[in-house]
């Protein structure tokens, strides 16, 4: 019995695996159930055995980069770390060390979150549980004095979230872009807005523009 379950879950990795491939090289509306059975190597009826959809499928890769993005958090969750230090490593990993191609994957499945009612319910609920993710480990650093604590820790939360879209839209879309040129300046802005050097005006209380 463990083989066999062994076996299924290889099959959706290597499914999975697939998708992607065809996603980032044909786009997701091009690429068809076939094409993805055809790059995973099987028949497209044992493929609907795993996955009966692209829209089960776009659930799949979203589950997968949830239980990736919930290790990255927990290692930066360990007691005594420092906060900038584990969050610079986690920007080198996903910002420089993953390859282009997972940024094109991001914006293909984006892209489908404009018109695709369940698509864009997997997009909401995962781009939220970033931010909440986040935000309790800005919460737990403020408490342990490795930043400041004056400050709204969502809003230092979803400011970080918009600039690593940004990051994510243009590792897609600009061919020569080279994230090790901006990554550090994002960092130390970052580095500001969680010390409290550069303060972050909470969505529910607007700065007033002067006239």
């Amino acid at each position: 019995m463990l083989q066999a379950n062994q076996n299924g879950v290889d099959r959706r990795t290597r499914i999975l695996d697939a998708a992607e491939t065809c996603f980032v090289r044909s786009g997701f509306h091009r690429t068809t159930m076939q094409d993805v059975a055809a790059e995973a190597g099987m028949s497209a009826g044992n493929l609907y055995r795993y996955f009966p959809s692209k829209d089960a499928i776009v659930a799949g890769l979203s589950e997968r980069d949830r239980r990736e993005v919930a290790e990255s958090f927990a290692i930066m969750d360990q007691a005594g770390r420092d906060f900038m230090a584990g969050f610079a490593e986690l920007g080198r990993r996903h910002f420089e060390d993953e390859p282009r191609e997972k940024a094109v994957l991001c914006l293909e499945i984006w892209c489908e979150a404009t018109r695709n009612p369940a698509c864009a319910k997997l997009t909401a609920d995962f781009a939220n549980e970033v931010v909440e993710r986040l935000t309790t480990l800005l919460d737990a650093a403020a408490a342990a004095g490795n930043i400041s604590p004056a400050m709204d820790t969502r809003t230092i939360a979803t400011l970080i979230c918009t600039l690593a879209d940004g990051v994510m839209v243009r590792r897609a879309t600009l061919p020569d872009y080279e994230p090790a040129r901006e990554i550090p300046a994002i960092m130390h802005l970052i580095c500001a807005l969680v010390s409290g050097a550069v303060p972050a005006v909470c969505a529910t209380q607007p700065e007033k523009v002067r006239p």
